[in-house]
């Protein structure tokens, strides 16, 4: 069985019965299926979702937290790493991702996004699986990747997808192929 870990950014906003969490919840769910750990922000909204779906798979449900943000972690996590700076933050989610999924969020998902991106094209990582999930970001990646062509740079990096069967296919596959 897989002991991958997928890290989950988004939005700390959308509560339990919306569109959003839901859509996070199942994504957790599906990807715990098939043998995936989860890890994300470990705070309310989407990092509360995905975390809820993994373990209720039976998988850990990994939050990377930070004080600065006065907000209640998520009941779901199975661990908590706490960290001093957003920027330590950021690392420790990299770091423990296999793969990553970007579901809608605002400038702090936007900034998880672009620190995969830099530290990819920088090669201070390996290559590893990018997806967006949902219409919100697919106008930024092409707009990314237009850019990255032009500097004769990395594109092609994110894969966007517009439903969580797409996603969890593509994850899967990318991780066990690489």
């Amino acid at each position: 069985m897989n002991h991958k870990t997928v890290t989950i950014f988004g939005s700390a906003i959308p509560k339990p019965g919306s569109e959003e969490y839901e859509t996070a919840y199942l994504l957790g769910k599906q990807l715990a299926k098939i043998g995936f750990n989860i890890c994300s922000g470990g705070f309310q909204g989407i990092m509360d979702a995905v975390s809820k779906g993994a373990i209720e798979e039976g998988k850990s449900a990994t939050g990377i937290t930070i004080d600065i943000f006065n907000s209640h972690t998520s009941k779901y996590l199975t661990n908590q790493i706490k960290c001093n700076t957003l920027f330590e933050r950021i690392d420790n989610l990299i770091k423990f991702g296999d793969a990553f999924v970007i579901l809608p969020g605002g400038t702090g998902t936007l900034l998880e996004l672009s620190a995969v991106l830099e530290l990819i094209n920088k090669n201070v990582i390996d290559k590893k699986p990018i997806v967006c999930l949902g219409k919100m970001w697919k106008i930024i990646i092409d707009i990314i990747d237009e850019r990255m062509k032009f500097e004769k740079k990395n594109s092609g990096l994110v894969k966007c997808y517009n439903s969580i069967e797409e996603t969890v296919d593509y994850i899967k596959y990318a991780i066990n192929n690489n």
